[in-house]
């Protein structure tokens, strides 16, 4: 039987799998009955199981053969801060928490392809499922890295999926490169002088420099990186004053920068830190600036993404398969994963329309289970192409 044919046998146990986690969405760390339910269906597929790593997340290993040779499969497992509209049966019983990326999917869809490679046991060597948390904002991907996912689970490669709605459901995407932006985050706190608004000459004043580093920042896109290196610098808060007559003492910018590269991300962060610097000495102010490189950008490597085009192929057909898709500004801390081991991380189509297309982060969004076994198959295939049986 095709694999594509045994995965849509587990359709309707998928698909129950996933209702389930929507229900019971966890954020960040938070993650506890979800790694309970994914630990538990691993032990009972015969996977070796380890919890605890960055606190909630689950690694499960599966030996066929006797090669050595080993690959990572990747899928985040939290949910998001957000109240669902929804009305379904399967919505979050939860309030201001719902699974509005489709991790839940993501963890199914990865083991629905635990389920059918320890039943078929059709490749020689050693794979490891690495179920991630805190995805969303927190950067799990990093903590697992940092407390030593690929000391404890070596790996040739590591590899990740995640759906995207507006592309044909089911259809498999991946460029060689960067296929998504850095995340990088600032806050900049300008201390002056507070005082009696009649009186700015007995002040010093943190307003105007903080208006004057908003704009200041936009140059650095411009006239810092070349032209054909896409970045994006946001201030997305300011925060200064409580009350009309009283010039406050400091004024506070947040933002984020996103970049495509590990270069830019540092010509972006030397260039704010000398503007901040400047523009705080040149109006009298005291400054503080952070700069927390959350997540680096996601660099599929060429060979892996090769690997990642053949499986999907040979999963959905020369036709579902674009190996020249779009970068995207957005960001993911599989990137962290990326920066130690060489690997590929693949966008699967969710639908257009009503079916599927509605955005992610989104509080009426829903993952489409019409994908689930598409999405099992293209592990399973990318396992026994990368661990074939010798002879």
């Amino acid at each position: 039987m095709a694999i594509l044919e045994e995965a849509r046998v587990l359709q309707v146990q998928m698909t129950a799998w996933r209702h389930d986690l929507h229900q019971h969405p966890e954020t960040a760390f938070e993650e506890v009955r979800t790694s309970e339910v994914v630990a538990a269906k691993l032990a009972e597929m015969g996977f070796e199981v380890h919890r605890g790593l960055a606190k909630t997340g689950v690694v499960g290993t599966l030996r066929a053969g006797r090669s050595e040779r080993r690959i990572g499969l990747r899928a985040d497992m939290d949910a998001l801060h957000l109240q669902e509209l929804n009305d379904f049966a399967h919505r979050s019983v939860h309030a201001g928490r719902m699974h509005a990326c489709g991790h839940d999917g993501h963890t199914v869809m990865l083991l629905g392809a635990a389920r059918i490679l320890a039943e078929r046991g059709r490749f020689d060597g050693i794979v490891h499922v690495i179920f991630q948390p805190a995805e969303e904002n927190e950067a799990g991907g990093r903590a697992m890295v940092r407390e030593g996912l690929f000391e404890l689970f070596p790996v040739e490669a590591v590899y990740g999926l995640h759906n995207i709605p507006g592309i044909e459901a089911g259809h498999l995407h991946m460029r060689v490169g960067a296929q998504m932006a850095s995340a990088d985050f600032f806050r900049i706190v300008l201390k002056g002088k507070g005082g009696h608004a009649a009186f700015p000459h007995t002040v010093i004043d943190p307003i105007p420099a903080a208006a004057h580093l908003v704009s200041a920042l936009q140059t650095i896109v411009s006239r810092e990186l070349s032209p054909f290196e896409n970045a994006v610098v946001s201030v997305t808060q300011v925060q200064a004053g409580e009350t009309t007559n009283v010039i406050p003492e400091t004024a506070m910018l947040r933002g984020t920068t996103r970049s495509f590269s590990y270069e830019a991300q540092q010509i972006i962060e030397e260039a704010m830190r000398r503007q901040v610097q400047r523009v705080a000495e040149s109006h009298r102010l005291g400054v503080e600036f952070e700069y927390d490189r959350r997540y680096p950008p996601t660099v599929n490597s060429p060979a892996e993404t090769q690997h990642a085009e053949r499986a999907a192929r040979a999963t959905v057909g020369d036709a579902r398969v674009n190996a020249s898709a779009n970068a995207l500004m957005a960001a993911e801390d599989f990137g962290w994963m990326l920066k130690e081991k060489p690997g590929c991380y693949v966008f699967i189509g969710n639908g257009t329309g009503s079916r599927g297309g509605c955005m992610v982060h989104n509080p009426n969004y829903d993952f489409n289970d019409d994908i689930l076994a598409t999405g099992a198959s293209y592990w399973v295939n990318l396992v026994e192409q990368q661990l074939p049986i010798q002879g």
